[in-house]
């Protein structure tokens, strides 16, 4: 069991997905007082999203963690404006959430080429400095990496999340029966007859008290945030953790789920999503399915069953309940049709909604630009 612990660090330990960096613009250059010549600005500091990166390469480029941009050039005789000092680029991979230490936000890099500003040269000297330059703007900033999919699995450890990432992606992530497999995010890549691509990801395994930070904690919610769409995962048996943890049926797993997703921000209950009840080839599977289903739709009436602290504020309303078998592949093509149907219904609706809002913001400036007064009609005379 030691042995078995440093191995998972060992596998978490290569997995970064954040960073504490210190950044500083160059300084300004030298103003020449007695030809009134102006310095050069100093450079920017810009983080840029590529693709094919990681937070960990970027770790290993910069091990000392500081990136300060070029210094610009002193006014001189040949140059009397000195030249900019070179700005520098820290390319960082896509779904990158750049704050600074007290969380106020600079920016997101949701695709690639995105750039954020975090640091500022300073100016060179001239006339209305006194031809002394400013220092550039110095920083502490964090890049925390969200991971961007169109679908989230979420569920308890052990609900088979990483088998059925496998059965129904490329992705091959670590399965075992022990309950904390997985232990970084694993993408896979869910690939139609007419090549349509959708990316899954499968998520560490939450426990009770996640919005606590407790266990993965926020290293998993901070990813969920991101997924246009949630997939959660149960085992129709229930689960439980260790031997001193109660057990927990298939309900009271959703219930839970969507307790601690709500605690921690709210807005996550009112993303679509699809519930999956793994482990239907185990015996009895359709009777615990019938009741599941009898609870689901009257969660009320079956509250009783947790703590009234536990029990979330708004029940998860999923578009389409799944049975499936990851082991044995059953119900596996309906999940992937159900995941295209769902995600292609949401595009159709932010489409129609997106060229509503064009539309009335057309039909406003035509609107006002006919009401607007005419110079040298008799109106505006």
């Amino acid at each position: 069991m030691v042995q078995f612990s440093r191995i998972c660090y060992r596998k978490y330990g290569n997995f970064v997905d954040n960073l504490r960096l210190y950044v500083r613009g160059g300084s300004g250059g030298m103003g020449l007082p007695r030809l009134g010549g102006q310095g050069g600005k100093g450079g920017d500091v810009w983080v840029v999203a590529k693709k094919d990166l990681t937070l960990k390469k970027l770790k290993d480029k910069y091990p000392q963690k500081r990136c300060i941009a070029g210094v610009g050039a002193n006014s001189s005789i040949r140059a009397l404006k000195g030249e900019m000092g070179k700005d520098q680029e820290i390319y960082a991979p896509v779904g990158i959430s750049v704050t600074t230490d007290d969380g106020k936000v600079l920016g997101e890099l949701n695709v690639e080429g995105d750039r954020v500003l975090v640091a500022r040269g300073g100016q060179g000297g001239s006339l209305y400095s006194g031809f002394e330059p400013t220092k550039g703007h110095g920083k502490q900033i964090r890049l925390d990496l969200k991971l961007i999919a169109d679908v989230g699995l979420v569920g308890f450890p052990n609900a088979g999340k990483s088998s059925l990432l496998n059965a129904m992606s490329h992705a091959t992530p670590q399965i075992a029966s022990y309950a904390f497999t997985t232990l970084r995010p694993e993408i896979g890549k869910l690939v139609y007859k007419d090549h349509k691509q959708i990316s899954v990801a499968d998520l560490p395994g939450l426990i009770e008290g996640a919005h606590l930070n407790k266990g993965m904690g926020h290293k998993f919610l901070k990813h969920v945030e991101r997924t246009k769409q949630l997939l959660f995962v149960v085992d129709i048996y229930g689960f439980q953790l260790a031997s001193n943890t109660p057990f927990r049926s298939a309900f009271e797993a959703v219930q839970l789920l969507t307790k601690e997703l709500e605690l921690y921000k709210e807005e996550l209950v009112s993303k679509t999503a699809l519930l999956v009840v793994n482990k239907m080839d185990l015996p009895d599977a359709e009777y615990r399915l019938e009741e599941l289903q009898e609870q689901l739709q009257n969660p009320h009436e079956f509250s009783h069953l947790l703590p009234v602290d536990m029990t979330p504020k708004n029940n998860m309303v999923f578009r389409d309940v799944v049975p499936v078998s990851a082991s044995t592949g059953f119900g596996i093509e309906h999940l992937k049709n159900c995941i295209r149907k769902s995600l292609d219904e949401d595009t159709a609706v932010a489409t129609e909604t997106f060229h509503q809002d064009k539309l009335q913001a057309l039909r406003r400036s035509v609107r006002d630009k006919m009401s607007a007064p005419i110079w040298g009609s008799k109106s505006s005379a």
